[in-house]
Order: structure tokens, then sequence, then C-alpha cells
């Protein structure tokens, strides 16, 4: 299709016609856009409003005692018997926790239809469709569901992978490391990008890998399958990866070495080198690390840039080895933990709530 336009453009030799056309392909753009926004707040609006029926109807006080749990099952019979699919028992318990969950202002444009005027949604309604609010309403937990909201929003991310990183616990997984109020802003602001420690986490999910636990594998193995799933690996990483080069080479008084993985961070602008280890971390893979992060400052480096950061990813860590080993060090220098499974989310809720309450 590209090449025909492109044949036209040149068989017409008329720029101002090319121009014209142009400016209306621009237009009509545009109003796709605008209608596929338009057409996503209408649905959330009139999701919202079946919701709000169904919760005023239950509240009348009798609805309970008539219909006990059946009320939801009974009127999607009737809705689709009357208008079709789409209004099933889940979608309509789903419409019914966005109106609890997002409390609308009932203030009215002249279509008569309540604005969406509550956590955001209304100002960036583009980035939430319908989907995006079906995942966040299973979130019981408000500090947690807005978290996934701000990112979701920042990120740009599809339902998929906003499915993803819920199922992996992210929120939970970047709480445990921090105190009460780290964990409140974490929430209400999402995640932000100022330091090295703020895009390392403690522990990486890899489960995307399909990797059984038990499985024997080499570490040649686990980087083939990271490059074969880097959407999904950038997406673990967080927000400002780049990636640059797997098995980046450098060479040291002729001896070659070379570093499993380079990005960059974009945000934080410097060079992120990962190690990849099948078993536990040794105290010479630190050493190696340190001596990569000063080759890539004093080599690689160009002006603007920061110092790099090295992050070295093991099954098995020991805690007391890592911090002799590293005593002294770079404090840019990491080391991380990863998992080939899904974490147990309850127990990393109980660890948040723990936070918490603390005073």
């Amino acid at each position: 299709m590209a090449n025909e336009i492109e044949k036209l453009k040149v068989e017409l030799l008329d720029p101002e016609l090319v121009a014209l056309a142009d400016k209306i392909v621009s237009v009509i753009e545009e109003g796709k856009q605008a209608l596929a926004v338009s057409i996503n707040e209408i649905i959330k609006t009139t999701y919202w409003r079946i919701g709000q029926y169904i919760v005023e109807f239950e509240q009348q006080g009798n609805a309970k005692a008539k219909y006990g749990t059946s009320l939801l099952s009974n009127l999607a019979k009737l809705l689709r018997a009357r208008v079709g699919r789409g209004y099933s028992r889940p979608n309509l318990n789903n419409m019914r926790k966005f109106y609890l969950m997002y409390p609308i202002c009932q203030t009215s444009d002249k279509s008569g239809l309540p604005n969406l005027q509550t956590n955001g949604i209304c100002q960036t309604s583009d980035k939430l469709t319908w989907s995006h609010i079906c995942e966040l309403v299973t979130i019981d937990d408000q500090l947690e569901r807005e978290f996934y909201e701000k990112e979701c929003i920042s990120e740009g991310w599809t339902v998929n992978e906003l499915h993803r990183q819920k199922e992996s616990g992210l929120f939970m997984r970047l709480a445990v490391s921090k105190d009460k109020q780290g964990v409140l802003t974490l929430a209400h602001e999402g995640q932000q990008v100022q330091t090295p420690e703020d895009v390392v986490k403690n522990t990486y999910t890899l489960e995307f890998l399909g990797i059984e636990e038990k499985k024997r594998y080499k570490e040649k193995d686990l980087e083939d399958k990271l490059i074969d799933n880097m959407q999904m690996f950038l997406l673990e990483l967080g927000k400002g990866f780049t990636f640059v080069k797997r098995q980046y080479p450098l060479t040291i008084n002729n001896t070659h070495y070379h570093i499993d993985l380079v990005f960059y961070h974009r945000i934080l602008r410097c060079f992120v080198l990962i190690d990849l280890k099948r078993g536990a971390v040794k105290h010479k893979d630190i050493g190696q690390m340190n001596m990569y992060l000063g080759y890539f400052a004093k080599e690689e480096n160009v002006e603007g840039d920061n110092p790099p950061i090295g992050i070295i990813m093991s099954h098995y860590k020991d805690e007391l080895m890592v911090e002799y080993a590293t005593y002294g060090m770079d404090s840019n220098l990491f080391v991380s933990k990863y998992e080939l499974f899904l974490p147990n989310k309850e127990d990393l809720r109980k660890l948040v709530r723990n936070i918490l309450v603390e005073k």
C-alpha cells in the first residue's frame, strides 16, 4: 500500500495536490481518533449508569430478600432477550463494581449523561477502555487499584499487559521494599524513576519464559528465551529500558569478555548491564560485574551519560555473602533474584499490610 501511494505521488507530479491529500488524510485520522475516544467514553458512561441502577435497586431493601443471589442472573436473561449479547451476569457484576468503586459526580452535559470525573478517568478516558476497567474492578484494595490505574495511564499498558502485571503482583513486589509513606506514594503517584534503586527489583518474575522450576537449563537457554520474549521482559524490567545488545563484547589486555544483556535507560540516561546466573551468585561474579561497570564508565559513556548500572540476576541469593562481596563497591551494582513462577500474592499482600500498620 505504501509503495502504491509513493508511485501515485510520482505519477501525479503535483506537489500542491499531494499536500491537499495529506491535509485531508490528517483530518480523517483525527476524526477516527476522536470518534474512538467518544465511543469509549459513551460505553463507560452507559455501563456506569447500568451499575448505578442495579445498586439503587438493591438498596431498596427487599431486592436481596426477594431475589437472593439470582438477581444478576435473572436480569441478564431479560436483557439478553431484549438487547442481545454483552449483558451477561459477569459483565453486569463488573458494571455494578464500576459504580461502587468509582462514585461519579452527577454533573451532566447536553446529552444528559453524567461526566466521568473521578480518579483521573475523565481526563484520560482514551487510555482506559472498558476492558481495562474490567481488570481494575477485580482489585478490591483501593491502594493497589490506584497504582495499576496510574501505571496503565502513564505507560499505556494494553489490557493483556495490565493483566500480566496484576497477576505478577507488581504493586506488592515494589511495595515490600518501602516504608509506609513509600507504599502510599507508590499507590497515589505510580512508580517514579529518579535513582538507580528505582529501576531495580529485589525479585524479577519470569514466568512468561515457560521454564519449569525443576527443569535443567543452561544460562544460554535462559538468555535465548529472554531474547525471544523481549517484549514481556521489557515489561517486567519496567519503564525506561531500551534494548542495546546481547553478548556485548569487550576486551581488556587481550582478554575477551561478554556481557549477557545490555540496555540503555532513557530516563536515567545510563547503560544497564545484566548478567544472568542459573544458580547462586558467587563473589567472583560480583567482582566481574564491577569491572564491567568500570569499563563502561571509562570507555563507552559519552557526554551526558550517567554512571552505568549493573544487575546480576541469579536464581539464588546469599544475602550475607552479597553484603560482604559488595562492601565498598560501586553503589550502582545490584544482585537480584529471579523466579520462574508467579509469586504468592496473598503472602505479599500480608507483608504490605504489615508495612501500612506500622506507626
